[in-house]
């Protein structure tokens, strides 16, 4: 039975872990994560999230997104040969751990809703699905970072013309211990205004 914890506690504990063992996570606890993701504030109700969860051989959905992106910088005096290491070694990231949720934004029409709030929502999605991944005893890491953005990933996961990812969400079970963290106390970047 997994231990419940409140949420001030889960905010101040948890950590990005990058090390997680290969062992298969159920899918009632992908379902938790993904159902936390979709009750992140939104402005209008939009709702302008997209998740693709990949496991086992499904991960080599991002892998061809990486190895794509690296062969599209790649220097052109490279042989074939290189190019296919290249290539093989940026697929590898994509099993790093054994769920890979990639996260998009599909921005609203909506005048009255700015592009950025999607945007936030989407991060916020994000939040509440790592800390319901952390809360159910599971480890992440949001994985981001110029191929991210990159055509050749938006090619990838066959986004929309407005559609953009924001980020692959790796979970598993830890494989190292939680690296510690320090916060600037609040009170050095806020300004109390009452009148």
């Amino acid at each position: 039975m997994v231990k419940k914890m409140d949420v001030k506690e889960a905010i101040r504990s948890r950590r990005s872990i990058g090390k997680v063992k290969q062992e298969p996570v159920d899918r009632a606890l992908i379902e938790e994560i993904l159902e936390a993701g979709t009750w992140a504030p939104n402005h209008c109700h939009t709702e302008p999230w997209r998740f693709w969860v990949m496991t086992g051989e499904g991960r080599a959905l991002l892998g061809k997104g990486y190895a794509e992106v690296a062969a599209a910088g790649a220097d052109p005096l490279l042989s074939e040969e290189e190019l296919a290491k290249l290539k093989s070694a940026q697929e590898k990231k994509a099993f790093r751990a054994p769920v890979v949720i990639a996260v998009a934004v599909t921005p609203s029409a909506q005048e009255v809703v700015p592009e950025v709030e999607e945007y936030a929502a989407a991060h916020t999605a994000v939040q509440n699905m790592m800390l319901t991944a952390h809360a159910l005893g599971l480890a992440t890491i949001w994985r981001t970072g110029a191929p991210t953005y990159h055509p050749k990933m938006r090619e990838a996961f066959s986004l929309g013309a407005k559609e953009e990812l924001v980020g692959f969400v790796y979970i598993g079970y830890a494989d190292m211990a939680p690296p510690k963290a320090e916060r600037t106390p609040f009170a050095q970047k806020t300004l109390w205004v009452s009148e």
